[in-house]
């Protein structure tokens, strides 16, 4: 097979940079195109975009309804939990293998006596199964799908709105809030999509706020929530029952600030946004209440009154009356989504993840605008930053270094490969530091080179790209053939 690093393309995924060294400047625009939008070229899409145009592809991959997708279903189909609902997780998942690891606990007390072993617990794979599932999904969808734009901003919005798969019951919510939470909003309103993230379980139990309730409530009056070690490591709460004697300080504890602090300081404002810690306080208090309905039978975001703080707020100016209930949360969420801090918040992370690091201030502030006038539209946001000139400017070509995520995908795009299991890539990125959907921090991944650019790293990227080119034979078993033929 001849060596992908003869070809100009393949060279340009294997180093990570946004660039190509093709002789006709066309070319390298469309290659620039083809990495900001999308994960990078596959062979043939240098030739398909520059017969149809850039007005085409990019206004195509804007609508991404329009594309018929139709070889990614057969390569998801043996991804079977994928699919399932957060509900069907629960029960036949994460309440089966408390079950097997009860019924363990029992069998190793009485096996440790007669030396014998206990046997494994396949419901613990089953659980570890999820979230490795869902990381195939995603190299595939990326190497794959037609719905590039699509896949790279569903990778830009969950990084944004990041949880963390390894913080205790997450594994079990962290599927259906990719799927059901961030995709179907990529192209919508930005309220929209901060509403429903503030309603996902895996942001509720991430960021605590399923926890967060007025430590002067009626719920104050009974012996107060506790907090226990959960079965993954994560926290779980023990409802309040009947005080039998006078309520003491601990019964005051409540408010939980978490989620109210990364809402403004990641999700929308940034961290220069004009808030203070009394705004953040008062959020919190907004978001009392706002919690996890039966949470081991799988059930949804619930309003809890009991929880709740009814008293007046004052957030950013905005007075929210006293008495209110469940749309003191949603007032906060309408004025933070209209707020010029985050419409500029907004429009800089999406200019430095589709055209530059440090992405030109008047590009940001055009952006901004359209956010601004559009009520958040973040389909005419994104269409504003890749129709403009800073965008194709050449100047920006060079102008990123590509994520291990983004390179790993963008390097089998090039190579034509065809994988049939994507376990071993999942590894490699794990190698690279970027396991995928375990990011703990609540800032995600970042986005910027010197994340990224160091000797470790590099090291890292040339033993991968030296496994590509040279025919690997386990990496080749991964990629499902004894050799990369292309397609």
């Amino acid at each position: 097979m001849q060596r992908l690093l003869a070809t100009p393309v393949a060279v340009f995924a294997i180093v990570g940079t946004a660039t190509a060294t093709g002789p006709a400047p066309t070319d390298a625009a469309v290659v620039h195109v083809l990495n900001r939008i999308g994960f990078g070229p596959r062979p043939g899409d240098v030739e398909r975009v520059r017969s149809i145009g850039f007005d085409r592809y990019i206004d195509e991959q804007l609508h991404p309804e329009r594309i018929a997708d139709r070889a990614m279903a057969p390569r998801l189909a043996d991804l079977s939990t994928v699919r399932l609902s957060e509900r069907d997780i629960v029960s036949t998942i994460e309440l089966p293998q408390i079950e097997a690891r009860r019924t363990r606990q029992q069998d190793r007390a009485g096996g440790a006596a007669a030396g014998v072993p206990p046997p494994p617990n396949p419901m613990q794979q089953r659980a570890n199964d999820l979230v490795a599932e869902l990381a195939e999904q995603k190299i595939l969808r990326a190497t794959y799908s037609e719905r590039q734009l699509e896949e790279v901003l569903t990778d830009f919005w969950f990084n944004h709105l990041n949880v963390d798969a390894r913080k205790g019951r997450d594994r079990f919510f962290v599927t259906a809030y990719e799927r059901d939470t961030i995709r179907p909003h990529l192209f919508g309103r930005f309220r929209d999509l901060l509403g429903a993230t503030a309603k996902s379980p895996a942001m509720l139990f991430y960021l605590d706020n399923w926890m967060n309730a007025d430590p002067n409530g009626p719920h104050a009056e009974m012996q107060p929530a506790r907090v226990a070690r959960g079965p993954f490591g994560g926290r779980v709460i023990v409802p309040p029952v009947p005080r039998p004697q006078p309520q003491n300080q601990q019964a005051k504890r409540g408010l939980n600030e978490n989620y109210a602090r990364e809402l403004m300081e990641l999700h929308t404002l940034g961290v220069d946004g004009g808030y203070t810690q009394k705004d953040v306080t008062e959020v919190a208090r907004a978001f009392t209440g706002w919690t996890i309905e039966s949470p081991r039978q799988g059930a949804g975001f619930t309003f809890n009154r009991r929880l709740h703080d009814p008293g007046q707020k004052v957030v950013l100016g905005h007075v929210i009356k006293a008495g209110g209930d469940e749309s003191d949360g949603e007032q906060v969420l309408d004025i933070l989504a209209k707020h010029p801090a985050t419409a500029r918040f907004i429009a800089t992370k999406l200019a430095r993840r589709l055209v530059s690091d440090n992405p030109p201030s008047r590009l940001v502030e055009r952006a901004a605008k359209r956010f601004r006038d559009t009520g958040g539209d973040l389909r005419e946001v994104v269409r504003t930053i890749v129709t403009s000139p800073e965008f194709a400017s050449p100047d920006v070509y060079a102008a990123k270094v590509k994520s291990p995520f983004e390179f790993v995908v963008s390097a089998l795009r090039a190579a034509g490969t065809d994988p049939v299991d994507a376990r071993a890539l999942i590894r490699q990125l794990q190698q690279m530091g970027m396991p995928l959907y375990m990011c703990q921090p609540p800032t995600g991944y970042k986005d910027t080179a010197d994340a990224w650019v160091n000797t470790g790293a590099l090291v890292n990227r040339i033993n991968f790209a030296l496994k590509l080119a040279q025919n690997d034979q386990a990496l080749a078993q991964a990629l499902g053939a004894p050799e990369f033929q292309k397609r």
